[in-house]
């Protein structure tokens, strides 16, 4: 069976979820121009940690949708795109981690913080990559595993697009 039959009846889904992915980039940026006064670049460990992670859960997740809904020739193109999303956001998170560490941003940021913005997205990007192998060995959990993926993307990235939006009033108004 090719990509497009088995996810056939996942375009309602992946269509709806890139379409949100999209719509909150863009509400993330207004949020971002609002306070830029508040993220400056001597900061860029928070940049990277707080902003720039929430653009690359709802990127990644509007890019898995837009690779879902392509007419891709075969199931290895397909996981080998959706493996390189997950490899992306790994990629970035280890660099969050790392300038967090290095800048000694992780003693100021509460536990709440370090799960939603540092340890949730990891689990997610885990499961991106894992299903991107799973499209080559089992198709089926591929589409389950790859769903459940970016909606809990989606889900955090929503979290802390609105965590930081509140964060960036408050800031505004002290």
């Amino acid at each position: 069976m090719s990509p497009n039959d088995l996810l056939h009846a996942w375009y309602p889904f992946y269509s709806l979820l890139g379409a949100a992915s999209a719509t909150m980039v863009g509400l993330l940026f207004v949020a971002a121009s609002v306070g830029s006064g508040v993220f400056t670049s001597g900061r860029r460990a928070a940049l990277r940690t707080f902003l720039s992670a929430s653009v690359v859960n709802f990127g990644l997740t509007l890019a898995s949708s837009l690779i879902v809904l392509a007419p891709l020739p075969n199931g290895q193109w397909l996981g080998t795109m959706i493996l390189l999303c997950g490899l992306f956001g790994l990629a970035h998170a280890s660099l969050a981690w790392r300038d967090t560490l290095k800048e000694g941003l992780i003693r100021s940021i509460d536990f709440e913080d370090r799960v939603w913005y540092l340890a949730l997205p990891i689990l997610g990007y885990l499961g991106v990559a894992a299903s991107g192998v799973l499209f080559a060995l089992e198709p089926a959990a591929g589409c389950t595993a790859l769903a459940i993926s970016v909606a809990a993307l989606l889900g955090i990235a929503v979290h802390n697009a609105w965590d930081i939006t509140l964060w960036i009033i408050t800031r505004r108004r002290e």
